[in-house]
This record gives C-alpha cells, structure tokens and sequence, in this order.
C-alpha cells in the first residue's frame, strides 16, 4: 500500500467488507471522503478500453444493469462508482461484483472538487443514474458532450428542479396521461435542459398506479441506457 495512504479502523461500512482508505497528505481536499476498493483482482491497463464512471446516489438498480451489462465487455468498462451518500443503497448493492466506489460529499460534488478525481480516471464517459445532485459548471466545461443523464419521463415534461423518482411518476398520474417513458439526454448547467440523445415512451392503463407506471419506466430504463451509453461509446 501507499505510503501516504493508511487503512482506518472507523469504517462505517465494516460489516460490508469494503477497505477504507484515508489520503493523509490531501486531509484538507479529501475531508468527508471515502474511497472503497472492492476488488479483490489486479487487472492491467488495456489499450483502447473505453471508461465509464457511474454516478448514483440512491439504491443502484440502474448502476447494477448497467455494470452488468459491460461486465464481460472488453472495450468498455466501469471504471468506477462515484456516489454523495455514505449509506446509498448502491454501496451494498455493489458489494458483490467488488468495483471500485468512491463517496464524497455534497460540496465535494458541487464545488468542483470531484474534478482532480475524474482526471485521476480520465473516463470516456460519466453516467448519472440516478445522482441527485446538480454538477459543477467546471465539471461540464471538462467533459463537454460526455456527461449523460437519464430522466424518468417524456421531457420537456416532468423535469427540472426536484422532479425525479416517484414525483415524477405521481404527478404523471394526477394528470391522467396516456403515456410516459425516459429521456436520456447530456447533462449541461441547467436541470433536464440538455440535448436529448433518445426517448421511448411506454402507455398508460387505466388501471395502473403511480406504483405501475414507476415499474413500466425502470423496464425501459434498464433495457435500454446501457445500450445508449455502449452506442455512444462506439461511435465516438
């Protein structure tokens, strides 16, 4: 190990069996920081591999697809899993495939601090998948046309500040709409406003819930942002 890195006895995540590592010289930078490394294995760089970095702060089911969809791909993989919740439902989620994940804070994210990490990685692409937070203006400016973001609706419609998750599927229901689905789009300085890259709309039953129509929007979720992320990977 590093000699300026250490192993920390105060793990919140001990049970989970995740190494806890500490920068000693980079206190001030890395305050409120945990870096997990999960993998048991030592894999060499490949020449041409494109990287992803996935973004997430809630439970991780499109993280866990999208993981899995690349995990037996030899030109792209996850490089890592940046999160800005020390108990987001991705860590344990994730435990099993043993990537790498990182956890920042909230100002860590926001203040552009996170962009010393990303060169670490220099990643082909940043996925947001469900990362609740708005990015750095430095952050877009670094990585112009490869920040993406996937929104649970049909947008312009049920975007922008505070729609996402069930308030968007509730207040697609309150309105009786007919249908719904995702848009996956590049992420700019503004919520849900950047150029949109694909939409696929799903329709509405009478019968369905808020609870039916969340469910009908993860199918398409999970179907289909890992093929955008791999086409646009491939064709860069």
């Amino acid at each position: 190990m590093d000699k300026n890195k250490k192993l920390c006895s105060n793990s919140p995540f001990g049970l989970l069996n995740i190494t806890f590592l500490c920068d000693k010289g980079r206190d001030e930078l890395f305050e409120n920081t945990y870096i997990f490394n999960t993998s048991t294995t030592n894999c060499g760089l490949v020449e041409q591999v494109k990287k992803i970095i996935l973004w997430a702060s809630g439970s991780g089911s499109n993280v866990e697809k999208i993981y899995q969809y690349f995990q037996q791909n030899r030109h792209i993989s996850v490089a890592a899993i940046f999160t800005n919740k020390a108990n987001a439902g991705v860590i344990q989620r994730m435990q099993a495939y043993q990537p790498i994940i990182e956890v920042y804070d909230n100002a860590f994210f926001e203040s552009g601090a996170v962009d010393e990490r990303l060169a670490h990685y220099a990643p082909d692409l940043i996925v947001l998948a469900g990362f609740l937070r708005k990015i750095a203006p430095s952050t877009i400016n670094l990585y112009p046309n490869k920040i993406i973001n996937i929104h649970p609706a049909l947008l312009p419609h049920y975007g922008g500040k505070g729609m996402y998750g069930m308030r968007v599927h509730q207040a697609v229901y309150d309105q009786q709409e007919t249908q719904t689905g995702i848009t996956i789009h590049y992420v700019n300085e503004h919520y849900d406003d950047g150029a949109i890259l694909f939409q696929k709309a799903v329709p509405i039953l009478p019968e369905d819930t808020p609870e039916d129509i969340a469910q009908k929007v993860h199918d398409l979720e999970y179907q289909y942002y890992p093929k955008v992320i791999e086409e646009l990977l491939t064709t860069s």
